[in-house]
């Protein structure tokens, strides 16, 4: 599981004690003095929890989310603020952040988000690789097998897909096999979870 926190914040004592909290309950953080350093190294870091402060001089840390998101990068978010209204609030979920925590931030609340964020971390690797998996299955399909998957998964009969394709039942009834072998399973459920999983 994910152990790594990414703090971004331009005010030095904050990021010094956040950085002393958090990695005195066993966190791997590092801090960046501003969004521009953190972008600059980015997509060379392991995905980890992300805490950003919301008023920065150049680029906010509402903008920051949504370069981040143009770069494909979606990790948990918690935003601070000192000057935490309503509409930045809305606009940080929006954005994808798990929490909006007020300066000077609660240090329970503040672990548990980041607890939080990293469960959810887990969960996007975990949905990754099993999308992963799914497309890796789907690509050792041939192009007349991989129609057939798409109308089991659509929950069209053996008799249906073979009306549909021109074809007799006793040739789908092949085909799907070859699709179980290939796959691992004869599941119509799986069938379906695999297609779906590898369309995205």
């Amino acid at each position: 599981m994910s152990n790594y926190v990414y703090l971004v914040d331009d005010d030095a004592a904050v990021r010094n004690a956040l950085s002393l909290l958090l990695e005195t309950v066993g966190l791997d953080v590092r801090s960046f003095a501003s969004p521009e350093v953190f972008l600059s190294q980015a997509a060379e870091l392991p995905p980890g929890c992300l805490i950003l402060d919301i008023r920065m001089p150049t680029i906010s840390g509402l903008k920051l989310q949504e370069r981040l998101a143009v770069l494909g990068i979606h990790w948990p978010t918690v935003v601070i603020s000192g000057h935490g209204d309503i509409e930045a609030c809305r606009r940080a979920f929006r954005n994808g952040a798990i929490d909006f925590l007020s300066k000077p931030v609660d240090e329970q609340d503040l672990i548990d988000a980041i607890q939080k964020g990293h469960q959810e971390l887990q969960s996007q690797t975990q949905k990754s690789a099993e999308r992963a998996e799914a497309i890796t299955l789907i690509d050792h399909l041939s192009a007349r097998e991989r129609e057939v998957i798409e109308m089991i998964a659509r929950g069209l009969t053996t008799r249906q897909i073979a009306e549909a394709l021109g074809l007799s039942p006793r040739t789908v009834e092949s085909h799907r096999a070859a699709i179980a072998a290939k796959t691992g399973t004869s599941s119509t459920a799986e069938l379906t979870r695999y297609w779906l999983e590898a369309q995205g």
